[in-house]
């Protein structure tokens, strides 16, 4: 066999999905659920791509023509070739997104990744704050072409009610306006490709934009097309959204689905362009025309806008929902300060995180505020989402590694998606003075929260002290015997960082023998392991002493809440009715009404100690990290302890003691 058939055999193959290894089931369901959830950021672009192109420059034949054929190439390319095909194959147990592709990749022990990872998060983040503004925005602003005489300021403030009404909804969850959101995506796309196809009816050579000739004639030849891909990008920002986003639908779905998301958008836009093509040589603004609404007739004007904004709140919604989920992940991977999450519904994998939800809220209303129109946001949108897709890529070549692609496969991959990536960068480089600086310093805010939590919990593993717990094991029965100390608890429960069964922390044996000695009838440890998988519930109970000192292991998913409350009652319960252990209370008045016994759990709180003698930089590192634990939530919440048998007990963290000071003893 050649090398040459070897090399098209490995490329059909690494295309072709193993039907073994499917995510979900292909169905009419699925895929309406799928256009729902995945597809409302790219799904809405057309609203203000060909917008933010055409810019307020003069239009011109070869502008439309370039713009549309770099708008098919750069769906092609970047959203088909590597998401749909590529990407969507990286996926952790059937859940996506950079936080889930960084997981999968942290067997590689290649520490630098995480670096990646936190940067491709924060940036992704970031983009939360601008795509809610700019689908609603562009949107509303169909009034105007409806009542010529509304000023963008009018419309303002029906942007920040339909945001805020969105935010606010959230607490209650969007089970039930979930399911609308297929219908009205399916609607959308139809919409999209029915007004596109009217268009090019009209002027069916638009469809010659096909060619790459007319992309390349653009980039090389025009003055400004270089810098017209940071228009055309916004053609493809959702792309993200449909890898973060996996989980819920999974990939066949999405694979599925997307041929016709991708046919009725680039109908819609080649509609925009034949329509463009009759208004050669005039302005946007010089004619007063949007691209989008200039494909509807003014008896359809009133629906479509009601649509739009329809389609606009569902592209909202799913960078909300993401951006929970993003933050969620990163909470589990000891990237994000902890903080509440609830989750409003019983549908698997919706969860509502309060500080989140109203940080972005604020925030969307604030970029609203500041940019006041759509075309301004389109100046400033991009920049932030195409760090993240570059850092993507970076994690996907990996990711070929470790599964042992062939050479040859990453590095032709790696750079045309890099050399594509950087292009779009670069173009996108002109927005950061005309707005793209504040996604960057959301980014950059984001990012530098992520890297302190990372930094200060390398610096405390340096404090962590673990002993063997076999010599203290007689001691640990000896003060369970010794009545004439005080009872503590019949069962005193302390949460521990060690991973062996074998170990402990010094801190723990001390709180327990010389920090008001604690006797107990029996003591438990309880560790949590993460998995690096997205939804695990798994326990282990080692009985170290039989009915005297047992620990528990936890393994839960990086996407599992912790709620150690009710799984430690429901493993106890259990070994309970096995006989495994005797709950029953040791007072003799209660145990011979057979109730359980008191249980107790003991947390350590950390605080930094003025015995610390630390360098500049990890001062400054610990002490952001203690500010932030003060607004975050406490560690008994954060494991879902009941705060009505939890004992705090502060312990100073001692990372780099300071030496002795001189003093003089005066007699």
């Amino acid at each position: 066999m050649s090398i040459d058939h070897q090399c098209c055999k490995f490329v059909a193959n690494f295309f072709m999905e193993d039907k073994h290894k499917q995510l979900s089931k292909v169905s009419a369901a699925g895929l309406l659920v799928t256009l729902g959830i995945i597809f409302g950021d790219i799904g809405t672009s057309p609203l203000y791509v060909m917008k933010a192109i055409m810019g307020s420059s003069v239009i011109e034949a070869d502008v439309v023509l370039g713009g549309l054929s770099c708008i098919f190439w750069t769906l092609t390319l970047q959203t088909t070739v590597k998401y749909v095909m590529l990407t969507l194959k990286a996926d952790n147990n059937g859940e996506g997104g950079i936080f889930a592709l960084y997981t999968l990749l942290k067997r590689m022990n290649k520490k630098w990744l995480v670096y990646i990872a936190i940067i491709g998060g924060s940036t992704l983040l970031a983009d939360g704050f601008i795509t809610p503004p700019i689908s609603v925005t562009s949107a509303m602003e169909g009034l105007r072409v409806i009542n010529p005489s509304l000023t963008q300021s009018d419309i303002i403030p029906y942007v920040i009610a339909i945001i805020a009404f969105l935010f606010i909804i959230q607490q209650f969850g969007t089970q039930l306006v979930g399911k609308f959101f297929g219908p009205v995506m399916l609607l959308w796309f139809a919409m999209l490709g029915v007004l596109g196809c009217a268009s090019i009816y009209n002027d069916i050579t638009i469809l010659k934009a096909l060619n790459p000739y007319y992309a390349y004639n653009l980039l090389v030849n025009h003055h400004e097309g270089f810098w017209l891909l940071g228009a055309v990008f916004l053609c493809t920002t959702g792309a993200e959204a449909l890898y973060s986003d996996l989980g819920h639908c999974g990939r066949e779905n999405i694979r599925i689905s997307w041929f016709f998301v991708k046919t009725m958008l680039l109908l819609n836009y080649f509609g925009q362009g034949a329509a463009l093509l009759e208004l050669q040589g005039a302005t946007l603004e010089s004619a007063n025309v949007h691209p989008f609404y200039s494909l509807m007739n003014a008896d359809f004007l009133p629906i479509g806008i009601i649509i739009s904004t329809a389609a606009a709140i569902v592209a909202s919604q799913a960078l909300i929902s993401g951006s929970f989920t993003l933050i969620n992940e990163a909470m589990r991977l000891n990237l994000w300060p902890k903080v509440k999450v609830k989750y409003p519904t019983t549908e698997r994998g919706q969860l509502y995180i309060p500080s989140v939800n109203w940080i972005l809220c604020f925030g969307c209303i604030g970029i609203v505020l500041f940019f006041g129109e759509s075309a301004k946001m389109e100046a400033a949108y991009g920049l932030s989402i195409i760090v993240t897709m570059i850092m993507t890529t970076i994690l996907l070549m990996n990711f070929l590694v470790m599964k042992r692609y062939p050479a040859w496969f990453i590095y032709v991959l790696m750079i045309t998606f890099l050399f594509i990536e950087a292009s779009f960068l670069v173009a996108n480089l002109i927005k950061f003075e005309h707005g793209g600086y504040v996604t960057i310093i959301m980014a950059s805010l984001l990012a530098g929260v992520m890297l302190i939590w990372l930094i200060a919990r390398k610096i405390q593993d340096r404090y962590l002290e673990f002993t063997k717990m076999d010599k203290y094991l007689p001691i640990l029965l000896q003060l369970s015997n010794d009545r004439t100390i005080e009872k503590y608890a019949t069962h005193l429960v302390y949460m521990t960082g060690a991973a062996k069964n074998n170990e402990i922390e010094e801190k723990v044996i001390y709180s327990i023998l010389r920090k008001h000695p604690k006797r107990a009838d029996i003591y438990w440890f309880v560790h949590i392991d993460l998995a690096d998988e997205p939804f695990c519930r798994e326990y282990k109970v080692t009985q170290i002493i039989h009915n005297k000192v047992i620990r528990i292991d936890f393994k839960l998913g990086f996407r599992e809440l912790p709620r150690i409350n009710t799984m430690f009652r429901q493993v106890v319960t259990s070994l309970a009715e096995n006989k495994e252990v005797d709950v029953v209370s040791r007072y003799e008045s209660l145990h011979r009404e057979n109730i359980a016994g008191d249980f107790r759990f003991v947390v350590m709180k950390k605080f930094l100690s003025y015995e610390n003698d630390l360098p500049f930089f990890e001062k400054i590192v610990m002490d952001a990290y203690f500010t932030l634990k003060q607004v975050s939530l406490s560690e008994e919440k954060a494991f879902g302890l009941d705060t009505s048998n939890v004992t705090v007990e502060k312990v100073p963290l001692i990372i780099k003691q300071v030496k002795n000071c001189a003093i003089t003893r005066l007699d």
